[in-house]
């Protein structure tokens, strides 16, 4: 089969080297981008008089029809005619006849393909943008249900003092505020338009690079045309971006995958989120918190692939890379899957508030507030430390807790121990009197929802 630059050869290709060559099969993805910027630009040939206008408006009708199977997924594609570029140039020619042939003036496939991905990542990026704005209202909501719900906070895995439930769900809306925030701001470099740079050195044809950018709604045009063609880092910074979104959900499905079990037992996942065992009937696996952590060394290796890729390519196209676009395409719906699966275990999730709370109430995480007590009263902090460091071994050779202790053997580590340290080592006491900005404390927490309603919501 002929191909559409085959003038110059004298020799095809066997079929297994097409096949390897070929990107079809994926960038098939970008057929609805790809026609969208071939309409911009036959219209700006148009504009510039660079074709009849009769020519334009021929092009244009076999173009949206194109767009219309496409949409319906009607067009079929052949690794014949290798990308999805000349895929949709031979559908163009077979439906219009030959003057289908002239859409390819004044661009190659270099620009066109790198427009394509920018317009492809510009939707994506902004439907990431509104998912991770959906988990950080579904989280907030939670997070209001439980102002008041105690659940121990760890350090190191181990118990360290108690907290606010919602205060442990709002460090995550923080973090996802984050996540938000970079994805946004790479809107900047995506929404910006390498239609026109050519192959590598621009046209000679009087082309206007600023209306088709304008047709196509990007901000502004790379203004060095080996850049146009050459640049990635848009790319790149999509799986950055990414993989710091996939760390911040993983992290999360830890401590799920943590709390829902036997040893915890502080939530259960809803069962619509959960798989069983195939020989043991009692089993609920937490699998889709497992998956997303799971999937987010896949998104690490995508960013890793694309760094490598680049990182010794001469300036301007290489052939290496036609490997920027599956991982794109994998983390596009990796994170969009993981966004939308995370979301519905948060809001389906059961809290178990006695389980927590019970919890803060067996262990020695209030042991902070008998050296805060005594730190309060004059006592060098190191000295209170050691004070109470002393007075947790006593309880753990009597197997008792804290609260636990009569007040005659808190007397004897100090004569500064009153009976109001009862109310200190109470954890809701504990929890609330953290009102330092950020902290803990209920009101501290109740601000933090507020601002973060006022923020997620503009």
């Amino acid at each position: 089969m002929k191909k559409l630059w085959g003038g110059r050869f004298t020799k095809t290709a066997a079929q297994w080297v097409d096949d390897f060559g070929a990107s079809i099969h994926f960038d098939q993805q970008l057929v609805e981008e790809d026609i969208e910027g071939s309409i911009a630009h036959v219209t700006m040939l148009g504009e510039c008089g660079i074709l009849p206008k009769e020519d334009v408006e021929t092009i244009k009708k076999g173009l949206m029809e194109l767009l219309e199977k496409a949409r319906n997924g009607e067009l079929s594609f052949s690794v014949a005619y290798e990308d999805i570029h000349l895929n949709i140039e031979k559908m163009l020619i077979d439906e219009i006849g030959s003057v289908g042939g002239k859409l390819h003036t004044g661009r190659s496939r270099n620009d066109q393909v790198a427009t394509d991905m920018h317009l492809y990542l510009r939707k994506r990026v902004i439907e990431i943008i509104e998912l991770i704005r959906q988990l950080q209202h579904v989280l907030v909501e939670k997070a209001e249900q439980h102002i008041e719900t105690l659940i121990p906070g760890y350090t190191h895995l181990q118990r360290a003092q108690p907290i606010s439930f919602a205060h442990h769900l709002m460090a995550y809306v923080w973090m996802f505020e984050r996540d938000r925030e970079r994805f946004k701001e790479s809107l900047k470099r995506i929404n910006k338009s390498p239609l026109g740079a050519g192959a590598l050195a621009g046209t000679t044809f009087p082309i206007d690079r600023h209306l088709t950018a304008k047709l196509l709604g990007f901000d502004s045009i790379y203004e060095n045309s080996l850049d146009a063609v050459s640049d990635r880092d848009f790319i790149i910074e999509f799986l950055s971006h990414s993989s710091l979104l996939m760390m911040h959900l993983s992290r999360f499905c830890e401590e799920l995958i943590l709390w829902s079990s036997q040893e915890f037992q502080f939530i259960e996942i809803d069962d619509t989120f959960a798989t069983g065992s195939s020989i043991m009937p009692q089993k609920k696996n937490p699998d889709m918190a497992e998956l997303i952590r799971g999937k987010t060394g896949r998104v690490y290796g995508h960013l890793m692939a694309l760094l490598t890729v680049m990182k010794g390519l001469p300036l301007a196209y290489n052939k290496d890379m036609q490997e920027d676009k599956e991982g794109m395409f994998d983390t596009v719906q990796t994170v969009i899957g993981s966004l939308k699966i995370f979301t519905g275990m948060i809001e389906t999730m059961t809290v178990r508030t006695d389980v927590m709370e019970k919890a803060t109430r067996q262990d020695f995480s209030n042991a902070t507030e008998l050296a805060d007590y005594l730190a309060k009263k004059g006592v060098p902090f190191r000295e209170a430390h050691e004070i109470v460091g002393k007075l947790v071994l006593t309880c753990i050779e009597r197997g008792l807790f804290l609260a636990d202790l009569p007040l005659d053997v808190y007397q004897q580590a100090s004569p500064l121990f009153e009976e109001d340290i009862y109310e200190a080592l109470d954890p809701y006491t504990a929890v609330n009197r953290r009102m330092s900005a950020g902290g803990t404390g209920f009101k501290e927490v109740k601000q933090a929802i507020e601002k973060a309603k006022q923020i997620i919501e503009a």
